[in-house]
């Protein structure tokens, strides 16, 4: 699999890496042993990079990875986690003392002496303009906790802030064909800096392989139940903050454009080449519950780009669907 500078860190990842959000909670139940082959698989179909969090199944994500990471000692990963989600939402709490409290509960849980990346989760607003907080953690750079840091955000205007800083190494930003906006300033910005940009919800919460219909369900305990209207955390990590209804209808018509103008790939492999061959972006992240998603996640970093007959159609499907809904927000 190709593989993409991390910023500024001397590291290389790979362009489809694996996002383990669902291997913590908040995607319905996924035994260990399922999980431990989610990761397997990526890690045979050359995904170099995962993602996780400290508050995904309250470390259970880490603690997954960690064990998949003792067992594959020769594997070549970069473990991303993220930190500040585990406290009220309140600038206050986001402290040197902290940070080196979180940091080490995640080196514990990923067994690990150092962590390759450490990103602020979607932290509060007046966060990305505290010069303290990143006092911090070049502080915990400078004592061999951290290797790199960065943000992961909620909008566009977060990302700005967050690339102007002068040791953030990477943005993690929601980027796919329900959601362009990224496109207009952050990832130039991006380029620019050379700050890495991590893709995330790259496939809007599933939405985007073309599965789903109007009458489909999801457990109680998953997000895409609980979270539709932003009751447990920000709308725009769910469905990409697209109504579920709109959602679909514009899946479905997406679903059709792939077939009709590049046969041979699936709707959810069309959706992750997309953002893989947008200038600027140097991992995305999908997430799979089973092996055969991540396998077939894989494999989208293969073969040639998108025709550019079917780009200008998934331009013109957001423009009439989804751009009025969601451009302005985020």
């Amino acid at each position: 699999m190709q593989q993409r500078p991390l910023a500024r860190t001397g590291r290389e990842v790979s362009v489809v890496g694996l996002g383990t959000w669902q291997l913590g909670a908040d995607w319905g139940d996924v035994s260990e042993t399922d999980a431990q082959a989610v990761l397997a698989t990526a890690v045979d179909a050359g995904v170099t990079f995962f993602d996780t969090a400290d508050v995904y199944g309250d470390g259970r994500s880490e603690r997954l990875i960690g064990r998949f990471r003792a067992s594959r000692p020769d594997v070549p990963l970069t473990l991303a986690t993220k930190m500040g989600r585990r406290v009220p939402q309140d600038p206050a709490e986001y402290t040197a003392g902290a940070f080196r409290a979180w940091a080490d509960r995640s080196r514990t849980n990923l067994g690990v002496d150092r962590l390759d990346l450490t990103q602020l989760h979607c932290p509060p607003e007046a966060v990305f303009h505290d010069d303290r907080v990143f006092d911090a953690l070049d502080g915990l750079v400078d004592d061999g906790i951290l290797a790199a840091y960065g943000v992961s955000v909620e909008t566009c205007d977060q990302a700005i802030a967050a690339i102007a800083r002068p040791h953030v190494q990477s943005v993690q930003i929601i980027l796919n064909a329900f959601r362009r906006k990224p496109l207009d300033e952050v990832l130039p910005a991006a380029r620019a800096a050379d700050v890495a940009i991590i893709a995330r919800v790259p496939l809007a919460s599933g939405l985007l392989s073309g599965r789903y219909t109007e009458s489909t369900t999801f457990a109680a305990d998953d997000h895409r139940t609980y979270n539709r209207n932003g009751e447990a955390f920000d709308v725009g990590e769910t469905f990409a903050g697209v109504d579920y209804p709109t959602g679909v209808a514009a899946a479905r018509e997406f679903a059709t454009l792939v077939a009709d103008l590049a046969p041979g790939i699936t709707p959810a492999q069309a959706a992750l080449r997309w953002i893989v061959q947008q200038p600027g972006v140097t991992t995305v992240i999908p997430g799979g519950r089973t092996a055969d998603q991540v396998r077939a996640n894989a494999a989208a970093a293969s073969g040639p780009d998108l025709p550019p007959d079917l780009l200008a159609a998934m331009a013109d499907l957001y423009d009439r669907r989804i751009r009025p809904l969601v451009h302005h927000r985020w």
